[in-house]
């Protein structure tokens, strides 16, 4: 089982001391240019196509990401790839169906698009939602830091995610969404690199090599990818995959402000869309090679995940145990720089929500330097109450990922429902779409709690749900003609 030793040396808590300390202050760096909340929320709408497309990934890609990916492959096999097909299709909808409405006008939320379409009133609820599930989900990852920060230092999961939310806040709140997208390409580097070379050294550590590991029956099952098992139930089935995949991302990724934010801040409609078709590449290959060090981990046990306590587990207990000194730093460094990227990303998304889209619609003659020092304040006050609900979260066990895609899952579909009603028809009135959205959401309540149905199916139906139902009350209360 390769060579056994016991945690972290000076080496690896050097090496991840200066990445903390490090990237906080490449961070600050970019508080000079924060003049107007077009700088703050949009980096002015100046940045390159490939900066956005990495930033989009580290936005999709947390702690959880890292930890519960290889321990779902450890677990079970490539399956979950079958989602990710459904990512990339996701995408390409959004470039041609949301993104053109994004670039009329000079907008800074998701959400502005809705009132333009319907009213304030469903833009209320649709950024009300969007914040109240992004923090609950943005909680459950926050806490999977704690989980490798507890390994790895041996700090208590409660100061572990103190440190992590403490020094993400402080170049968040000074250098707003440029410093947040600059952060992530460094951190992108960072982990993907940091991933690639955990790699190599699990294969050098497993007995016979690459070669006699795919040789093996075991094995070589769980490189299996297609399951056309017709399920409702199992959420890695080909078609809750491609299906459940695609109206995820085109509701994460199209109605969400934590991207549609980024999307946003690009120069143009041409460069934000490459920067999205971009990052799904970017996201297929990070998916695949996370899978592959779950099977090359399950290699090296070969012992039942339970033995870890969970799955979630293994990953950051064979980098402490088995890795290099130097490349054990670098890797936990390398899942902490995923889980700051997103958390950033979250606060950053947070705070230019509850600012746009509740406060500056009723305070509107505000000079700039206040709005930037309320916008400080705001995302403060989010890093607190993310704060608290990751601590929430500790009791909360079951593998990570799923809980996190889970807790998105269940307002996404009311919220594209909605969307889709503003840009696909003419008919749909704001109390017809109000109607519809209050029955998706409670669709995807009851999928969640009374039902086995898969997560992977939660959004599809609540998208159906929100869009039919909205589309025929929308007949019943037609729109005020002005």
């Amino acid at each position: 089982m390769g060579h056994l030793r016991m945690g972290l040396d000076r080496l690896d808590l050097a090496i991840i001391a200066l990445y903390l300390a490090g990237i906080t202050l490449f961070g600050l760096r970019f508080r000079k240019g924060q003049r107007t909340l077009r700088d703050y929320f949009l980096a002015d709408r100046n940045l390159p196509w490939w900066a956005i497309a990495l930033s989009i990934v580290a936005a999709e890609t947390s702690t959880l990401t890292i930890i519960s990916i290889p321990g779902l492959a450890y677990d079970t096999n490539f399956a979950f790839l079958q989602v990710v097909f459904g990512y990339l299709l996701g995408r390409v909808v959004i470039s041609f169906l949301l993104l053109p409405h994004y670039f009329r006008g000079d907008l800074f939320t998701a959400y502005q698009l809705i009132e333009r379409r319907f009213g304030q009133r469903l833009r209320s609820l649709t950024a009300g939602l969007f914040l109240i599930t992004r923090a609950a989900a943005e909680g459950v990852r926050v806490y999977a830091v704690s989980i490798v920060v507890s390994i790895a230092l041996g700090t208590g999961e409660v100061a572990s995610i103190a440190i992590i939310t403490a020094l993400t806040l402080i170049y968040t709140l000074e250098g707003g969404l440029a410093a947040v997208i600059w952060t992530d390409v460094v951190q992108t580097f960072i982990y993907v690199g940091g991933t690639l070379v955990g790699l190599v050294v699990i294969v050098h550590q497993v007995p016979g090599g690459l070669a006699s590991l795919l040789s093996t029956p075991a094995i070589a099952a769980k490189l299996r990818l297609f399951d056309f098992t017709p399920s409702l139930t199992y959420p890695y089935t080909f078609w809750a995959g491609l299906i459940g995949g695609t109206f995820f991302i085109t509701a994460s990724h199209g109605t969400d402000q934590l991207v549609v934010q980024r999307l946003l801040a690009a120069r143009n409609e041409l460069q934000s869309k490459v920067a999205l078709l971009a990052s799904g590449v970017v996201i297929l290959f990070q998916f695949s090679l996370f899978l592959l060090v779950g099977v090359l981990l399950f290699a090296f046990y070969r012992a039942p995940s339970v033995q870890f306590g969970r799955p979630d587990r293994i990953y950051p207990t064979f980098i402490v145990s088995h890795m290099p000194h130097g490349v054990s730093g670098l890797l936990i460094a390398a899942i902490l720089a995923a889980a700051m990227s997103n958390l950033s990303a979250a606060l950053n998304s947070l705070s230019s929500s509850s600012m746009v889209d509740f406060y500056l619609r009723f305070k509107t003659q505000i000079a700039d330097r206040e709005r930037l020092k309320l916008s400080r304040g705001v995302t403060f006050f989010w890093a607190l109450v993310l704060f608290l609900l990751a601590i929430l979260s500790l009791r909360r066990a079951g593998r990570v990922v799923e809980v996190g895609l889970q807790i998105a899952s269940i307002a996404y579909g009311a919220l594209l429902g909605v969307f889709l009603l503003g840009v696909l028809t003419q008919r749909a009135s704001q109390k017809g779409a109000m109607v519809g959205m209050v029955c998706g959401f409670a669709t995807e309540l009851y999928l969640w709690k009374g039902t086995h149905v898969a997560w992977t199916w939660w959004v599809p139906t609540g998208a159906v749900v929100t869009f039919s139902i909205g589309y025929i009350a929308s007949l019943l209360f037609p729109a005020e003609t002005s």
